[in-house]
């Protein structure tokens, strides 16, 4: 009987042992955690403070060298590739500026061809306006007066009149001609068709 109350007796107290040591592992494993905490927590802050900002770091931050010749090798390709861009663009403007002033003049050559063709066709109008009323004046002269007048004419001349004029008074003058003078403004007037094709 003393035997069993021993046994009884022992028991607890060993379970009162382990309930203890359960407690102290379980403060220790809190205590371990809450200080491995604040050791995290202040190498956190530290390595914050440490780190300087991300524009910094990309800023510092250098490529290699063949990595950094291939940058600056499109960059000047760019460089050159704008400055070609700006003399075309510049190219352009300035073909565009003499096509302006290229078909301004032509405006104004074709104005001044138009004013010219008027003056011609007046000129023209005027000389032919002239030629009739002294053709006019010719056959209505006395043939032998006519005919001393175109004595002194260049044969040229004086067969442009007797061209124009009507076939009888034309022959009264060339009546009153001397023979040369004569033959001389029948060969003017004879020449002036002889090379148009018949056929």
């Amino acid at each position: 009987m003393a035997g069993k109350k021993t046994r009884r007796q022992a028991r607890p107290t060993r379970g009162s042992l382990v309930a203890i040591a359960g407690f102290l592992i379980v403060s220790g494993v809190l205590r371990v955690a809450i200080g491995a905490s604040e050791v995290l927590a202040r190498e956190q802050e530290s390595t914050l403070a440490e780190t300087p900002p991300l524009q910094d770091a990309t800023a510092s931050c250098t490529p290699p060298p063949d990595i950094q010749a291939v940058l600056t090798a499109l960059a000047e390709r760019e460089a050159r590739i704008e400055a070609k861009e700006s003399a075309l663009r510049d190219r352009m403007h300035a073909l565009r500026i003499a096509d302006d002033r290229v078909s301004e003049k032509l405006q104004q050559l074709t104005a001044a061809e138009d004013a010219l063709s008027e003056t011609i066709a007046l000129a023209e109008s005027a000389s032919e306006n002239d030629l009739t009323q002294l053709t006019t004046v010719y056959e209505a002269m006395k043939p032998k007066e006519a005919a001393a007048l175109f004595e002194e004419m260049e044969p040229e001349f004086a067969a442009g009149f007797l061209s124009r004029m009507s076939a009888e008074a034309a022959a009264g003058v060339l009546a009153g001609l001397s023979p040369q003078t004569a033959y001389s403004i029948s060969v003017v007037i004879a020449g002036r068709n002889a090379l148009v094709p018949t056929q």
